[in-house]
């Protein structure tokens, strides 16, 4: 990339710096982690075929090294590491598979026809939701918190069965900070109902007034379910194993009284007789 475009993206990265809030359009897009993301470019050459005049690059902060994702359609050397994540539509967009909280960031999308660019760079800030459970004995947290690009322009909080978590639920605690929110009960309170269908956290753009909601679904209770479900086949295995043991002892008992030990009295031999049926017949 030459020393002038980066000169051209330093520049609009300042712009974003001193306006956050105003002149600069809006585009945004908030999903959770796990997710699958399509980024639009705005600003496509459309009598290109292959969107080989399109480059896509990403911030993942104002101070890191700008990493080029997608050079001519191809996936670039730079994103080799989630190149199997990575995918461009037929309108130059960038889809994200299995998003994570390290994706969140700045992503540019940039027309550049023999070494020139065209019109001016498409952007989009993604934002990613986390969503975490710890239980310490009977008391439960979930914690809800967004990795962003510089600046935190969202409202996070927990609704509770769509509500408001209000001053009647005392034996609720929600805290919220710069991002993130967390809300904290005993697991008494919902003896019949499992939390997850109750909870659900809130994200606000504070720019654009747009709301995305999230139900409770935490990273941890994948490997849960994981777990439930080796536990589970090994109960599977141990039963089927042990239904074969037991239908081979019983065919051997079986088997054994078959053969009937006669004793013959008068020369005091023993004979062995099996009353089975003969072989053949």
């Amino acid at each position: 990339m030459s020393e002038f475009r980066r000169i051209m993206m330093s520049s609009f990265l300042m712009l974003l710096l001193h306006f956050p809030a105003a002149e600069v359009k809006d585009q945004s897009r908030t999903v959770r982690a796990g997710d699958e993301v399509t980024l639009p470019c705005d600003n496509v050459i459309h009598d290109q075929d292959e969107c080989e005049n399109t480059t896509w690059t990403f911030f993942g902060s104002p101070y890191t090294p700008i990493v080029t994702l997608v050079e001519g359609r191809q996936i670039h050397k730079e994103a080799k590491a989630k190149s199997d994540r990575l995918r461009v539509t037929e309108k130059c967009s960038l889809v994200i598979k299995k998003v994570t909280e390290e994706d969140a960031g700045l992503y540019l999308c940039t027309q550049i026809r023999s070494g020139e660019q065209h019109g001016e760079d498409s952007y989009v800030l993604l934002s990613v939701v986390s969503m975490t459970e710890h239980q310490d004995n009977d008391e439960v947290k979930l914690d809800c918190s967004v990795s962003i690009y510089m600046w935190c322009r969202l409202s996070v909080k927990w609704l509770l069965l769509g509500q408001d978590v209000d001053k009647d639920h005392r034996e609720i605690k929600t805290s919220q900070s710069l991002c993130s929110a967390s809300v904290t009960f005993n697991t008494s309170l919902f003896s019949y109902t499992p939390w997850s269908e109750l909870f659900t956290c809130e994200v606000t753009n504070m720019n654009t007034g747009e709301v995305h909601l999230f139900p409770f679904s935490a990273q941890s209770s994948g490997l849960l379910r994981l777990i439930m479900a080796s536990v589970g086949l090994a109960a599977l295995i141990i039963t089927v194993v042990t239904v074969n043991i037991w239908t081979r002892a019983k065919g051997s008992k079986a088997q054994t009284e078959e053969n009937m030990v006669r004793y013959d009295v008068d020369d005091g031999t023993v004979n062995y007789e099996n009353i089975g049926p003969p072989d053949g017949d």
